[in-house]
């Protein structure tokens, strides 16, 4: 009976190999999750170059580019940062009214903005190279009539009074004139001419020339540029 129920050798041998497995595998994982020691980050000095990675190079690592010695970080002036300037653009123009453009533009880029001189316009007394200043005003195709008027008397076709001379023209009359003899005054463009209309409309005509600062649109320099040159 001892010899049939007792244990075979190869049993024990068994035993006693599973029990050194469950021990060691025991010991191995007490052993991983045991506390460990966690040292501080190195403080890094200010001012110390970066390093990032460089294929091309041996190393594989290359200090990255520092900024220029006085120059903060964050003087670079972004794109499209640059200076600019606003202009009005009036007269005898495709698109008259205000441009903004860069700064240290000239007229003809004033004219370009505005859509190009109108076709028959005369500037040869427009100097198109020179340079713009911020809120001035660029008067294209000044009418006859101013022409006229700043000549000098009897100078124009002959003497003063004489037979067959031309003499200024005469101004333009606010309560009859149309849209397009409007247009030829220096400044008035298609949509202030007709502003000027539509205010006549409301008021029933233009009873004196001071009314003329009531429209929308014209200023005090504008209103002395066409007080002479327009008549109630």
């Amino acid at each position: 009976m001892r010899l049939r129920w007792g244990p075979a050798p190869r049993t024990l041998a068994a035993l006693a190999l599973v029990l050194l497995v469950a021990v060691g595998l025991a010991g191995f994982h007490f052993w991983s999750v045991r506390p460990q020691a966690v040292s501080a980050p190195e403080t890094v000095e200010a001012g110390a170059s970066k390093v990032v990675e460089d294929p091309l190079r041996p190393g594989g690592a290359s200090p990255a580019p520092r900024p220029a010695a006085g120059v903060p970080p964050s003087s670079s002036p972004s794109p499209g940062a640059a200076g600019r300037i606003v202009v009005d653009v009036s007269g005898k123009v495709h698109r008259p009214g205000v441009q903004s453009l860069p700064a240290g533009s000239r007229v003809v880029d004033a004219l370009r903005a505005a859509g190009g001189v109108r076709a028959g316009t005369d500037v040869t007394g427009l100097n198109r190279a020179r340079v713009l200043m911020d809120g001035e005003q660029v008067a294209v195709g000044l009418p006859q009539a101013q022409a006229q008027a700043q000549a000098t008397p009897g100078t124009a076709g002959g003497a003063a009074g004489a037979p067959g001379s031309s003499g200024p023209a005469a101004p333009l009359s606010l309560s009859a004139a149309t849209k397009e003899q409007l247009e030829t005054l220096p400044g008035v463009g298609p949509v202030l001419a007709q502003h000027i209309i539509d205010h006549r409309t409301e008021n029933g005509g233009f009873r004196s020339v001071d009314e003329l600062r009531q429209v929308n649109g014209i200023g005090d320099r504008r209103f002395a540029v066409l007080r002479p040159l327009v008549q109630p």
